[in-house]
């Protein structure tokens, strides 16, 4: 079963357009690295350093976080950092982020919704994001004594 993990449900009033995202791996792990490529063609310039991102994080129908960062900020919170040009011209546009997911989210289904706009209050992307944390996606862990892998949450026998 395929499942896209990151869907653009920007509109014609954004700034980003044709948003195509890859992550690597295509299903991140907590604690892990995760490469975000994301490439599009923007309408307009503008300054990334003074971007805005509006995150909530929900579980189910609890929300757990509901903050904006600066882009610059919320790249630093997850061990990347702006690169490239910081005020890229109109065309096509590319960034890619080596992230680290922090282990301290809590084990779950998560959606995250994400809103990005510009210093000037113009719309720039809007995310709608889909992990699933679960202990069944984990990687396995390895004993000390026997080298064997072993699952979390496996079935004892």
């Amino acid at each position: 079963m395929s499942i896209r993990l990151v869907e653009d449900v920007s509109d014609d009033t954004y700034l980003l357009d044709s948003l195509a995202i890859t992550l690597t791996p295509a299903s991140p792990w907590l604690g892990r690295q995760v490469r975000w490529d994301m490439k599009g063609h923007l309408k307009e310039s503008f300054d990334l350093t003074r971007a805005t991102c509006n995150v909530v994080m929900k579980f189910g129908p609890v929300k757990m976080l509901d903050k904006t960062y600066t882009l610059p900020d919320l790249l630093e919170g997850l061990g990347a950092r702006l690169s490239g040009d910081l005020t890229p011209p109109a065309g096509p546009w590319r960034q890619t982020w080596s992230l680290h997911l922090p282990e301290t989210v809590p084990v779950a289904e998560h959606r995250i919704l994400l809103r990005a706009r510009t210093g000037s209050g113009k719309n720039l992307l809007a995310l709608d994001i889909a992990l699933n944390f679960s202990h069944r996606f984990r990687p396995p862990t390895t004993s000390g004594r026997t080298g064997s892998r072993i699952r979390e949450n496996a079935p004892c026998r």
